[in-house]
């Protein structure tokens, strides 16, 4: 069975839906056209995690462009913002801004605060760390497990951005490419991790475990934004609850596999493997499109049963 999904080049993306909607009225025999439809203005309001005034930003079509709006309406470098949550400031993760913007949501910023430098001893395979990034080039910890290596290191937190292991500098990188680095480290052996938490005006609990539901994440209002870190936004409606759960099932087998989660990535698997009609064309397909990340077999076997499950409940 050709599920071998390494060395392959990504299939670039054919999409071109605009980031906002409205078409243009038809006009009638003989006569002028009409004028096109006004386009719906979407703005959303923002703020910083730690503090600060509202701001307002619009007319993005892409996780970086929606970055540098925000770091333009504060006045900061948008390489200090370390990821976004929606409709709370604090470090949850559950929260993040991640694939889908609700037309409702409001964007609470998490930029740079304390840098701090970490040895760990790696007394065991797993360190019980969970890695995801914000989609332009900067990776940090999403979940702890409780009773693992990390979680007897106090000082290392949910929601730390890893700028650093051993010396070597990974921003830039992408969460499996970082998961992928920490599971190498060798057994029996101390490590350092450079990191810097977000800043933060009050105590939130930062080492708080996020919770497993990634469906909280999808925007409250009926229609949302879908944004990727490269390509056009596009405007979708909600997922049904049967998708949202198969999303969600997907989303906990990468990190179960991987040491990532990752709700866009999740959702484009699915998308990938609700029409192919046995394991060999969704291996196919994960070959051609996500080649890059070597997705184990057992892994694509998994996935493709979760979406089987999905299949009949109906989405």
């Amino acid at each position: 069975m050709p599920l071998g999904l390494r060395g392959k080049k990504k299939a670039k993306s054919k999409e071109t839906a605009r980031l906002v909607e409205g078409e243009q009225a038809g006009a009638g025999v003989g006569s002028l056209p009409d004028p096109p439809v006004p386009a719906r203005r979407l703005v959303f309001h923002t703020q910083l995690a730690h503090g600060s005034a509202t701001g307002r930003v619009e007319d993005f079509s892409s996780i970086r462009e929606l970055y540098e709006k925000i770091a333009g309406v504060f006045e900061i470098s948008p390489s200090e913002i370390l990821y976004c949550t929606l409709n709370t400031p604090k470090i949850d993760m559950e929260k993040l801004l991640g694939g889908q913007l609700g037309l409702e949501d409001f964007i609470f910023a998490h930029v740079k605060g304390l840098k701090k430098e970490v040895n760990v001893y790696k007394s065991e395979d797993s360190l019980g760390l969970t890695i995801t990034d914000n989609g332009v080039g900067h990776a940090f910890i999403k979940r702890i497990k409780d009773g693992s290596i990390i979680d007897s290191v106090k000082t290392i937190c949910v929601g730390d951005h890893i700028e650093s292991i051993n010396g070597e500098n990974i921003v830039g990188w992408r969460h499996y490419e970082v998961a992928k680095k920490l599971k190498e480290l060798k057994k029996e052996e101390l490590f350092t991790l450079k990191l810097i938490e977000p800043k933060k005006a009050f105590e939130i609990e930062p080492r708080s475990k996020a919770g497993k539901s990634s469906a909280d994440k999808i925007g409250t209002a009926r229609g949302t934004l879908r944004l990727r870190s490269k390509g056009p936004a596009t405007m979708e409606e909600m997922p049904s609850e049967t998708k949202a759960k198969a999303i969600e099932k997907v989303d906990d087998l990468l990190e179960l596999y991987m040491g990532i989660r990752d709700i866009d990535l999740a959702t484009t698997m699915f998308e990938a493997g609700k029409d192919k009609n046995n394991p060999d064309e969704f291996a196919t397909a994960l070959d051609e499109t996500l080649g890059d990340f070597a997705f184990p077999d057992e892994f694509v076997f998994d996935v493709w049963g979760a979406i089987g499950d999905a299949k009949q409940g109906g989405f």
